[in-house]
């Protein structure tokens, strides 16, 4: 398929951009404490140019270091001292062939306490103390744990108005002196942004900051100019654009992202905040003050799932956002619409839906998916899964100072190193058994490396337990990855066996230099419990795989982990009368909120209850009996399916190690986990082998 539309220029204003392919600004905290960009956030950024985007936009760049900030690391352009540092960004990102925008942003009422006058106490002193924010990582937890008691300064928000759903425990409103001064910032930003050469800057009117606040009734809710009615509510970014307009002159190219509806309908809060009608009006508005594009998102923090969607939702499903825009205004609109392949990129600028297409995910999970489509090869691309896997590490490493990383991408934040992987293999064989996504990226980092590699797998086709997570309901895509990994390996000429279980005599024919045991995990059954080993009692993969039918039964799933959830709502929707029971006083306790909001939101319709601080203790024929904190408790059930975890299946370990002294075990073979640490594990292990 040819892909016209997608690789035809376009203009923003006067800026003109190769193609009609944007990388979306996505936080992968890859810079300084200072600010200014690192050697290895331009590597990350330089790659995506080099695979033929059109138009970068590089994560959150705050616009002043006194207010809240939402990563330590994250760009600034708050300073002059930041002009230089940047214009070196620019160069790299145009000797590459690309236009870099500059999203300009402050987090309001969704930032960090911790980070007010932190910041500016900590910059000057970077420089003669080097280890300084290395110090300031190791109290990230205390600060954190102070303001969950809400021991901390407040954060800006428009007026008094609820907490956000994810965000700050304190917050004030705004004082005018602090609204103007917030205007300046903004405008003093965009201005450093054009003498460092930046060739756009885009204003964060989205998922909840605070330029979405000021937009919004539920946040805004101020009475004085900056307040009320809708054209009060859009004084303040009115002035932005205003302000940028004339200090960088009316041809210096401006974008908003826009949050088009801010969705609480969906999320089961009708009446709150502004619709879609709202939202369009505001597009037009911004069109007259002179803004060049729209960047068409949706939502924010207290509806995640519908600005940054978990895997169960449908490529394009909302469209229909961008398409309301484009059909209000006659500047370009951008817009993501969960895109995941070109042939949707093409369709849905065909279809008048877009003029130019986002993604922030789909890029950072492979630089190249633009080239790859270009040169006519879409089956080697990459594709996003929707596993949440950034996001979830994101905010888990930036308060250490690490960067987010990608399940299925290991290169992400050390580009140079993993394009560039150490040709050292010599034609040296390895076997690596087990056909999952551990093993598969492991053979496939070692047939980079120029490594002869063999993959063993018992079963007639590669998966492992993602092809049980896959037959899940609206949990197909996650197969994507062995996909793709499977057409990298192939490519790579590594060599399958499959429907054979490896032994020692199998491997041994095979005399390889080193073998890496990627056979998974397999679910724990604690015997411990009376009655689990009955004839009712089952696994998730036997009931996810249909190798145990049931229908039209009462069943316990013990288990509330995504697992647990998922096969619940499986044996739902076959017509089953599901409930399940957690020993834990939480549900899901330590899976990323977002694929537990997912679930739950389906599992509510089906009728499946969820008992917490419920402890299986045994199962007895067609009943369970369970403990409380009141004491035991009999529940009538016709089946069990116990989702209690899983443990490592490494039992090959010692017959290969008879082979071999360099014997690994990587992925969930080594360590439990979830797709995305199952890959860094086995990428680590395949790189130890030298």
């Amino acid at each position: 398929m040819s892909y016209d539309m997608l690789f035809s220029p376009v203009k923003i204003g006067n800026l003109e951009i190769k193609n009609r392919i944007v990388m979306n600004a996505a936080e992968m905290s890859l810079g300084q404490i200072n600010g200014c960009p690192t050697e290895r956030m331009i590597e990350y950024y330089e790659e995506r140019a080099k695979g033929e985007v059109g138009l970068i936009i590089p994560g959150i760049c705050r616009v002043n270091d006194t207010g809240a900030a939402s990563t330590f690391t994250q760009l600034s352009m708050s300073s002059d001292r930041h002009i230089e540092p940047m214009r070196e960004m620019v160069r790299r990102i145009h000797a590459s062939g690309a236009k870099l925008c500059i999203q300009l942003h402050h987090p309001g009422r969704q930032g960090y306490a911790s980070s007010i006058n932190t910041l500016p106490a900590i910059i000057p002193l970077t420089d003669r103390f080097p280890k300084l924010p290395k110090l300031l990582f190791k109290t990230t937890p205390v600060l954190l744990g102070l303001e969950q008691k809400k021991i901390c300064f407040s954060l800006q928000a428009p007026s008094d108005c609820e907490l956000s759903a994810h965000g700050a425990t304190r917050i004030h409103a705004m004082s005018l002196k602090e609204v103007r001064s917030l205007i300046n910032d903004f405008i003093s930003a965009a201005v450093r942004c054009k003498k460092a050469g930046v060739d756009a800057v885009e204003l964060h009117a989205t998922h909840g900051y605070i330029l979405q606040q000021f937009l919004s009734p539920n946040t805004n809710r101020r009475t004085d100019e900056y307040g009320g009615s809708f054209d009060k509510r859009l004084r303040f970014i009115t002035e932005i654009i205003n302000g940028i307009k004339e200090k960088c002159g009316r041809d210096y190219p401006l974008i908003v992202r826009l949050t088009a509806d801010e969705m609480y309908a969906e999320n089961g809060r009708p009446g709150v905040g502004y619709t879609l009608s709202e939202g369009v009006e505001i597009a037009k508005r911004l069109e007259a003050l002179g803004v060049d594009a729209i960047d068409v998102s949706g939502a924010c923090y207290d509806n995640y799932n519908f600005w940054l969607e978990p895997t169960s939702f449908e490529p394009g499903w909302r469209a229909y956002l961008a398409k309301a825009v484009k059909e209000a205004v006659s500047i370009p609109v951008i817009a993501a619409n969960y895109i995941r392949s070109p042939e949707q990129a093409e369709r849905q600028l065909e279809e008048g839906i877009q003029d130019m297409v986002g993604s922030a995910r789909s890029f950072i999970c492979d630089p190249h998916l633009a080239k790859k489509a270009k040169e006519g090869r879409p089956e080697d691309i990459r594709r996003c899964i929707g596993c949440l896997h950034c996001i979830d590490s994101f905010i888990t490493n930036a308060g250490v100072g690490k960067p987010g990383e990608c399940a299925l991408n290991m290169g992400v934040g050390r580009e140079k190193a993993y394009y560039n992987p150490p040709q050292d293999g010599r034609g040296r064989k390895v076997v690596v058994i087990g056909a999952g996504p551990a093993g598969l990226t492991a053979a496939v980092t070692l047939a980079r490396r120029q490594f002869d590699v063999t993959v063993i797998e018992k079963e007639k086709k590669a998966g492992g337990q993602v092809t049980a997570a896959a037959s899940g309901h609206l949990k197909d895509k996650l197969y994507w990855c062995i996909e793709d990994l499977m057409t990298q390996a192939e490519k790579l000429g590594v060599k399958f066996i499959f429907g054979t279980a490896a032994d020692e005599k199998t491997v041994r024919a095979l005399d390889p230099y080193a073998v890496i045991i990627a056979t998974g995990s397999v679910p724990v059954i604690p015997r411990s419990i009376k009655g689990t080993d009955a004839d009712n009692v089952f696994t998730p993969p036997e009931i996810l795989l249909g190798k145990k039918k049931l229908e039209n039964k009462r069943v316990a799933v013990v288990g509330s982990g995504l697992t647990g959830l998922e096969t619940a709502e499986f044996l739902a929707l076959a017509g089953n009368e599901v409930f399940i029971v957690e020993a834990a006083a939480d549900v899901a306790p330590g899976a990323w909120f977002q694929h537990v909001e997912d679930s739950l939101s389906r599992l509510e319709p089906l009728g499946v209850k969820i008992y917490t601080s419920t402890a299986l203790t045994s199962v007895d024929g067609g009943e369970i009996t369970v403990r409380k904190a009141d004491g035991e408790e009999k529940i009538a059930c016709d089946a069990v399916v116990l989702a209690v975890g899983v443990r490592p299946e490494k039992s090959l370990l010692d017959e290969m190690q008879n082979i071999t002294v360099n014997t690994f075990v990587a992925g969930d073979a080594d360590k439990g986990g979830s797709i995305g640490k199952a890959n860094h594990n086995a990428y680590k292990a395949a790189m130890r082998i030298k």
